[in-house]
């Protein structure tokens, strides 16, 4: 997998293109009827047919540039180093495999190398985010019961 190291937020005129190209994709997409509709570069005009949900994504990604967002994209399936998963979940390396070791994530190991999958990781952030707010409910539950919101 390729990594971009520098991922720089959008300038404001990127800002502005992309928000004009959103809005003209989103209207365009909304009078699409074909999976593969083909679209043309004026600067060249070639002619390239787009798979519909390829567009979509495009759409998708405008959108967030145009509200000065930087974007990044993984494949699905994509096996990851445990440094660049230990990235995506925002804690050291060391922490991530012990979280492997433990089973709380599943990997496979080539050679001495383990490998995560990218759904593995997003499927454990989440899983982690409920339990957050679960918590969190029940904390406030309490507190409340406690007395502490009472004026």
């Amino acid at each position: 997998m390729e990594y971009i190291a520098n991922i720089d937020r959008p300038s404001k005129e990127e800002r502005k293109i992309a928000m004009e190209s959103y809005n003209a994709l989103a209207e365009a997409l909304e009078q699409l009827h074909t999976k593969n509709p083909e679209i043309e570069i004026e600067e060249t005009q070639d002619k390239i047919k787009v798979p519909l949900k390829a567009l979509k994504l495009l759409a998708k990604i405008l959108k967030v540039t145009s509200q000065g967002k930087p974007i990044s994209i993984v494949p699905i399936a994509t096996e990851m180093t445990t440094q660049a998963a230990a990235e995506l979940l925002g804690c050291s390396r060391p922490h991530l495999v012990k979280l492997l070791e433990k089973g709380e994530i599943d990997f496979t190991k080539i050679g001495k190398h383990r490998r995560v999958k990218y759904e593995d990781i997003v499927a454990y952030k989440k899983k982690k985010k409920a339990e957050q707010k679960e918590m969190l409910i029940k904390i406030m539950a309490a507190d409340e019961e406690s007395g502490l919101y009472d004026t």
